[in-house]
């Protein structure tokens, strides 16, 4: 499976992420968007997916989002900073913003 090309990854705005189901399991980045800044803060795998390139084609697609939809990034998981420091054209997105406040 070559996962660039191959998961469909959907917006999930009710529950604040962008997920992605195969076999039955569901892979995911949650967010937190506000202005034109998104802050990634979690991805998440499961186990029966691992080493088949979703959490990179997560993280492809939502950097890709933020590019078309002209968003600053906040890489707040390790996983989508990591995954920008080896793709170093996703530099430019980053921005060191505060999460806004909840209430």
């Amino acid at each position: 499976m070559n996962a660039d090309h191959d998961v469909a990854v959907t917006d999930n705005p009710e529950k604040k992420r962008f997920e992605t189901t195969i076999e039955g399991h569901t892979a995911l980045v949650d967010y937190v968007r506000h202005g034109d800044t998104i802050w990634f803060t979690h991805t998440e795998v499961p186990p029966e997916l691992e080493g088949r390139g979703i959490g990179s084609a997560l993280a492809k697609y939502v950097l890709d989002y933020a590019v078309t939809n002209s968003l600053k990034v906040v890489p707040a998981c390790a996983f989508i900073a990591d995954y920008i420091g080896s793709h170093p054209e996703y530099a430019p997105l980053v921005t060191q913003e505060r999460a806004p406040k909840q209430q």
